[in-house]
């Protein structure tokens, strides 16, 4: 459902009424290659049939018709209107708030010219967040003295050091631009697209992350591009600040396992391999979907068909949790498979009986130090490395004050490191409401993390 139906309707109908100097027949064409319920030619003019197809676009299909419209090939969508779609359509997704004094800092802290490997690299990735021909005379003129473009040409290229990046970043708007497009706007500055220099690309990554860690977040290396490090504006806190290195999950005994080599994070199953799962590949910035857990397993057994390794990985891991008269995780498993249907293949896996300890003492050997939360009933890998952990509550999770401190004491240490939890009582989780439950739940959340 969208977040913001109004804006998002606003950007959508200016590129929509944008269309109208196309023909009939192109508008008949453009609507069925972007799914906009386009009325026939016959149906009037091409304001009215413009009307007409607004209207009829509902506030459930705003955001995937916007999505269509910013990927289209046809249909140019540029300057201010390109601006206040994108907009509209990254407010629907996680946002990280960075405040307007955290941005100066960030700017004070650049020098803008470890910034500019080429002035056409650089321009390009202005063009790509920010409006730069914002001067309405040179649509007559053909050129401008006053536009951003023409400034940044003056005071950046053929005068540097006129310019700082804080005047810069004041000339393009960026202290009032959303916390989305500031963000992809700073990744786009170290982006090997328009920074291939390593060197360069960490120099200007030490300038800004100090002055980031006041709003609680760091631009972190998110893999390769071309030779080329590329990075990605993360949340930090206590134990997050990495990408998830190994998972130990769908297990139906405690794991008897060792590190094999401390040096490289390499784990060992020394008894019961086929109760034990261990995914050691790297997760990455999409998070884990279950098309990449499929292919592991696919690889990792030597099954030649994926439909054959998909129905192999869902028995799986279904065997790995409790029996339906223990607890109803099979049918919450069974149902997040049932209401998504062919679309689970590229959403989140959803892993059962995750370790989050694991310690060889046992609690009474290691006394007060030990780690009693060891293990979650489901853990969802986002991207950009939001991890949510789903657990199903019986009775005894509140069956005495003891059970109920242990519960929001675990509770407590999940968030701290960086986890989501979301809870459910076994009880509201009955056949008759489970799949109406499951199905709201899991879009809200989609919607929540894009």
């Amino acid at each position: 459902m969208a977040m913001h139906p109004t804006r998002l309707r606003e950007a959508v109908d200016a590129v929509v009424w944008g269309l109208q100097p196309y023909s009939h027949r192109q508008l008949t064409e453009l609507g069925a290659a972007h799914g906009l319920p386009m009325p026939r030619q016959d149906a009037g003019s091409k304001s009215q049939r413009l009307e007409a197809c607004l209207a009829a676009i509902t506030d459930d299909e705003l955001q995937q018709v916007a999505q269509r419209l910013l990927k289209s090939p046809q249909i140019s969508v540029r300057g201010a209107e390109r601006f206040a779609l994108e907009d509209a359509v990254w407010e629907l997704g996680p946002v990280i708030e960075i405040l307007g004094r955290v941005r100066r800092d960030v700017a004070q802290a650049i020098d803008l010219s470890q910034l500019i490997h080429s002035q056409d690299r650089f321009e390009q990735m202005l063009d790509r967040f920010w409006v730069l021909d914002n001067d309405p005379v040179a649509i007559w003129t053909g050129s401008s003295r006053t536009s951003r473009r023409a400034l940044i040409h003056q005071y950046v290229f053929r005068n540097p050091g006129d310019w700082s990046a804080e005047d810069l970043f004041e000339n393009l708007g960026v202290y009032e631009a959303g916390s989305t497009r500031f963000s992809r706007f700073l990744e786009g500055l170290v982006d090997p697209a328009s920074l291939p220099d390593a060197a360069a690309q960490q120099r200007i990554v030490e300038m800004v992350n100090p002055e980031l860690a006041a709003a609680g977040i760091r631009l972190e290396r998110a893999g390769d591009r071309d030779g080329y490090p590329y990075f990605q504006l993360v949340r930090i806190g206590p134990g997050i600040a990495r990408r998830p290195k190994t998972l130990v999950f769908a297990t139906t005994v405690k794991p008897d396992i060792r590190l094999a080599s401390v040096v490289d994070n390499s784990v060992e199953v020394l008894q019961g391999a086929d109760h034990v799962l261990v995914y050691d590949l790297p997760v990455g910035p999409d998070g884990l979907r279950w098309h990449n857990l499929q292919q592991w397993w696919q690889e990792k057994n030597g099954i030649g068909n994926e439909k054959e390794a998909k129905r192999d990985l869902y028995n799986r891991l279904l065997r790995s949790m409790p029996d339906d008269n223990v607890s109803p995780q099979r049918d919450f498993f069974r149902c997040y498979h049932e209401i998504h249907g062919a679309r689970v293949s590229d959403l989140p896996a959803l892993l059962p009986e995750v370790w989050l300890h694991w310690d060889h003492k046992t609690v009474q050997q290691r006394g007060v130090q030990a780690l009693t939360n060891h293990r979650m009933d489901f853990l969802l890998l986002l991207p950009n490395n939001h991890r949510v952990v789903l657990e199903i509550d019986g009775r005894h999770h509140y069956a005495n004050s003891e059970a109920y401190e242990k519960t929001v004491r675990g509770d407590r240490s999940l968030k701290l490191r960086g986890y989501e939890v979301y809870r459910f009582s076994s009880t509201e989780l009955n056949q008759s409401q489970l799949g109406p439950l499951l199905e709201q739940f899991f879009t809200d959340l989609f919607d929540r993390y894009a």
